[in-house]
């Protein structure tokens, strides 16, 4: 069997190495007739913890235009992806292996026209926890619930369901051995899902001291979306005229983001990089979204991290390109901690042991 050999610097502890790949594992074992690919920066394989394949603004995509946003994702380096709920179904991305690994959280679970015109499951607080359990075995090993969305009777962001619902949606979806997140604006709809147990917060721009506090005891994640939060002026904006109240709070919530997200960073909470692809941005940026959590003050290796190797452990990968682990990686022309705009330029990719 042919071997690739890679030199360089392999993050996240900087050790210059040869590290070679044999079949679809990683060795440090020389390998006669090794095939030297490049040298250069070998950091774990990008992460895209939120992002929808498979979704458009009009809802569910083709097949075709799904295959062209999951490659859109690997060529970005995110060789890794939770898909943070789609309308399609992209269970057949499994079977491809020239494809990002794929994480599915299956259809978002929302209330009766309180959410995007055909994403979700749209339901009423009596049958969310079975749409809960519908979800958690479908999908592989996550499900999303719409934590909060605008309501129209009151003009303002609120809970899309009762705390009890929320909790009994959560209690549904462990019992299938499922995790949990949900979409997360405002405050309102935080202290029921944090108290219930939910397992990570997408956006979290209502946060405050003491709820970062419950989730850094119960290890509840945090997936920010720095770049969805910056279009929050625009929603504001749009919504105005309107909904002057929802206008308000979008505002005064951008307004607070980037302290609310850092004071979740200084204080502990596990924060992972997600590009919100196929939502609000395209497919193929999670270098933007790095670039977005050291913009609000992030430390480089912290925000890499965020999208790599943390984000890869997390997920149930092997968090760094220890022997033996699978060799997906990305190789940069110089460090991208010291320039992220590397992470646009990758020198090569590696996915599941082949060059892609």
């Amino acid at each position: 069997m042919s071997a690739l050999l890679f030199r360089g610097p392999v993050l996240p502890d900087g050790e210059v190495r040869d590290l070679y790949v044999v079949g679809d594992r990683v060795t440090y074992e020389p390998q006669p007739g090794a095939e030297r690919v490049a040298d250069g920066w070998i950091v774990p394989g990008l992460v895209d913890a939120h992002c929808h394949l498979g979704l458009d603004d009009a809802g569910a995509t083709s097949a075709e235009a799904t295959l062209e946003q999951a490659l859109a994702d690997r060529d970005g380096g995110a060789l890794l992806v939770r898909d943070c709920g789609s309308a399609a179904d992209t269970r057949w991305i499994h079977d491809r292996d020239d494809l990002p690994r794929l994480i599915r959280c299956g259809r978002h679970i929302g209330r009766t026209t309180r959410y995007i015109r055909n994403y979700a499951w749209e339901v009423e607080p009596e049958v969310l926890p079975a749409y809960a359990a519908q979800e958690a075995r479908s999908g592989d090993g996550w499900i999303k619930l719409v934590g909060d969305w605008i309501s129209r009777e009151t003009g303002d962001l609120e809970p899309s369901f009762p705390a009890e619902a929320f909790a009994a949606a959560i209690e549904a979806a462990h019992a299938h051995g499922a995790k949990v997140t949900a979409h997360c604006f405002g405050a309102g709809v935080l202290p029921g899902l944090i108290e219930a147990g939910i397992d990570c917060i997408e956006h979290g721009t209502g946060l405050s001291e003491d709820l970062i506090d419950q989730m850094v005891a119960r290890g509840t994640a945090l997936v920010p979306t720095v770049m969805q939060l910056d279009k929050f002026p625009e929603h504001a904006h749009a919504g105005a005229a309107k909904f002057p109240l929802y206008a308000a709070t979008m505002s005064d919530l951008y307004e607070r983001m980037p302290q609310t997200l850092m004071a979740a960073f200084e204080a502990g909470v596990p924060i992972y990089a997600g590009s919100d692809g196929g939502g609000i941005t395209r497919h193929g940026n999670i270098a933007g979204e790095v670039e977005a959590l050291v913009r609000i003050g992030m430390p480089a290796h912290e925000a890499l991290g965020a999208a790599s190797w943390r984000a890869r452990a997390w997920l149930g990968m092997s968090g760094d390109l220890a022997e033996g682990t699978e060799a997906d990686f990305v190789v940069y022309p110089a460090d991208p901690r010291a320039d992220l705009s590397v992470l646009r330029r990758p020198a090569a990719i590696v996915l599941r042991g082949a060059l892609v």
